[in-house]
């Protein structure tokens, strides 16, 4: 009987070795073996379809820029393109963006003078021995993309914006045109300094200037010839002391200033319409403001010129008197309206003169 429960343990333990033997058998280690295999080839199938989503969403983004850059180097976007291709992510190239309003509705001359210096900037990178894809010039028309400057919470134009590659835009990534005016080549340093990219800004050949000064010589020429019998015009004191007031009007009206920042005529409110022509800072101004201080000078010279000539005339009193006055009242008046200008752009400044 003892043998019997030995031989019947036995042959319960060979039973269950056979069991854990069979459930363990290579078959269905082949079935777990394909089961994974199939799991493990979902998941390549997976990346062979998707692999690196946000990688492939770049190289279409830059192409797509590239492209449009080909064809034109400062690329015309509206609310849409702006939100997909400046303001998304991903994105590892800098965009520079010009808001303007050049419609002719918008009466905008400003936006016209800066949109061609952009185009001047964007057109020396385009054809840059050292243009790639990690700069580009872009556009936003109001009429086109208003949304766009409620987003950016413009609420004038022209304005420059600098877009990095990584992160949001900083205080400096707005292009001061006030303090700097927007010629091509302060965009152009103002750039640099935001991206180190440096753009050699190339003109197009103006021959206006030399034209004119050849015109002017030539005309001087001609007088001089058909006057070489009687030149006792160039020793008259009068008509050098016009020229050298002209020159001086000229200078001490910020002419110069002008020629070296290229800054606007005037500039329009595109909210409320007016027209300003006398700029509010003291660092800056307008080219409007300049032929009126020109003019503003011109006209208290002219008092001046009044009164000198009535002291030292020997004319009749009462005449004299009446010249005095008005020359008087000339450079009073005139004077009063220089030291307001002079007042409303240095705030602060406490004296005035007629006018406040």
């Amino acid at each position: 009987m003892a043998d019997c429960r030995k031989i019947f343990s036995t042959f319960a333990c060979l039973s269950v070795v056979f069991f854990l033997l069979v459930v363990d058998s290579p078959a269905l280690g082949v079935k777990k073996k394909e089961e994974d295999d199939e799991e493990f080839e979902w998941v390549t199938n997976e990346q062979r379809n998707f692999p690196y989503p946000s990688q492939n969403a770049l190289g279409d983004k830059v192409q797509q820029l590239m492209e449009w850059s080909s064809k034109r180097p400062v690329i015309r976007m509206n609310g849409d393109k702006f939100r997909q291709y400046v303001r998304a992510a991903p994105r590892n190239y800098s965009v520079i963006l010009m808001l303007t309003a050049l419609q002719p509705q918008r009466q905008c001359t400003v936006c016209r003078q800066a949109n061609d210096e952009f185009q001047i900037v964007a057109n020396s990178w385009r054809y840059s021995p050292s243009f790639s894809n990690k700069l580009f010039f872009a556009s936003v028309d109001y009429d086109e993309g208003a949304d766009v400057f409620s987003t950016l919470k413009l609420n004038s134009a022209p304005s420059f914006m600098h877009f990095p590659g990584k992160g949001k835009p900083k205080k400096g990534d707005t292009f001061d045109i006030q303090r700097t005016g927007f010629a091509a080549e302060s965009i152009a340093k103002w750039i640099n300094e935001r991206t180190d990219v440096h753009i050699r800004v190339f003109r197009p050949p103006n021959y206006s200037g030399s034209i004119a000064l050849g015109l002017l010589f030539t005309l001087i020429g001609g007088l001089l010839y058909l006057r070489r019998n009687n030149l006792e015009f160039l020793y008259n004191k009068t008509s050098w002391g016009i020229g050298a007031l002209c020159i001086v009007f000229a200078m001490t009206s910020g002419q110069m200033w002008n020629h070296i920042r290229g800054p606007p005529y005037a500039h329009k409110n595109p909210q409320t319409g007016q027209v300003h022509y006398i700029h509010g800072s003291s660092q800056a101004q307008f080219i409007a403001e300049t032929h009126i201080v020109i003019l503003l000078h011109a006209a208290v010279t002219f008092g001046m010129v009044l009164l000198h000539e009535t002291a030292v005339s020997k004319g009749d009193v009462g005449k004299r008197r009446i010249v005095t006055l008005v020359g008087l009242g000339i450079v009073a008046f005139f004077f009063s309206l220089l030291l307001s200008i002079f007042k409303s752009k240095y705030h602060g400044y406490p004296y005035s003169f007629l006018i406040k």
